[in-house]
């Protein structure tokens, strides 16, 4: 079994930077995909970026290409997302996500075994 905690959400005016952090623990050598999901509220969950930590691909939700970073640490089991320029419509339950799977499904929240409890994100 995996466990993942998240944290640094928070309040932050628009066009501001949050960075979130994502810690996994357990079985991290069984984990080859970790990925951020958000969901805005009354929606389902949709995926923000993923890592393929086999070989290192990441991919990006279009909406948010150029705004946010991944940042995978391999030693620490921590995947990072850093987030820039800000909108308000960013405003959302960020969640982090990993599987043993390879990714291929990233988009849907479904394929992914592990979740944590999520960090909320309010841009006003």
């Amino acid at each position: 079994h995996v466990q993942l905690v998240e944290s640094g959400g928070g309040s932050v005016q628009a066009g501001g930077s949050l960075r979130l952090s994502c810690v996994a623990s357990g079985a991290t050598d069984t984990v080859k995909c970790m990925a951020w999901f958000r969901q805005l509220p009354g929606q389902g969950r949709e995926a923000v970026a993923v890592i393929y930590t086999g070989d290192g691909r990441e991919y990006y939700r279009d909406s948010m290409k150029g705004r946010v970073t991944l940042l995978h640490t391999r030693a620490n089991n921590t995947l990072d997302l850093q987030m820039n320029r800000l909108k308000p419509e960013g405003t959302a339950m960020y969640y982090c996500a990993a599987d043993p799977g390879s990714c291929i499904r990233w988009t849907y929240s479904g394929a992914f075994n592990y979740w944590g409890q999520g960090t909320q994100v309010t841009v006003s």
